[in-house]
């Protein structure tokens, strides 16, 4: 089993799109580096993919596709799944949108992640992670996935969640771009790469 390091940029923007659409169910991809450092994966990078078309199968196959073009270009792979229930008090694998998904991608990264939002530690006061991360194998001769609570550490832990915080407090939740805000324009980055600066430059101050 493996263990899992989020990079600040890949939580704070999974918590934004969580944040963002509070009222609905959210959803993204996890990049993480190619090559691990023995059991232990990193997280990078996260790409929010839906708050509405969460089951609608073309359009997740149109951004899987584009999204694993962009991975490969900045030497990344897809190698998670995010989500959050529209529910407020669902916090489990079995209650979260779109978990075929996550199947699919373990599929073709065997230490691939999933991790579920909290929503009800999504607060102004962000004092702890508020995600649970799950890790997979596959059953033997289905090739369907089983998920497992596994263990994770979140880079720059205190100054991270203390980052989040401020961020939130400010409404920077709302500079976060999803795919369906793309496919509404395609003007929208979903890359994120403004705000991925923005983080970085924060990052800086600490």
């Amino acid at each position: 089993m493996c263990d899992y390091k989020l990079s600040e940029r890949a939580y704070t923007k999974l918590i934004f799109h969580a944040a963002k659409y509070p009222h609905q169910a959210v959803n993204g991809l996890l990049l993480a580096e190619k090559s691990s450092k023995g059991s232990l994966v990193e997280i990078v990078d996260s790409i929010p993919l839906f708050h509405q078309c969460l089951y609608v199968t073309p359009m997740a196959e149109v951004a899987l596709m584009q999204i694993d073009a962009y991975a490969e270009r900045e030497g990344l792979v897809i190698g998670g799944y995010y989500a959050a229930s529209e529910n407020f008090y669902e916090n489990q694998i079995d209650k979260v949108p779109a978990t075929k998904i996550a199947d699919k991608i373990q599929e073709n990264f065997k230490n691939a992640c999933f991790a579920v939002v909290d929503n009800k530690l999504v607060t102004l006061q962000h004092d702890r992670p508020a995600i649970q991360v799950f890790s997979s194998s596959s059953e033997s001769g289905s090739g369907s996935a089983r998920w497992s609570k596994a263990k994770f550490t979140l880079a720059q832990s205190s100054q991270t969640l203390e980052g989040v915080s401020l961020l939130l407090k400010r409404g920077a939740m709302r500079d976060v771009v999803d795919f369906d805000n793309h496919l509404d324009n395609p003007e929208n980055d979903w890359t994120n790469d403004f705000l991925n600066q923005s983080l970085n430059d924060l990052q800086k101050l600490y």
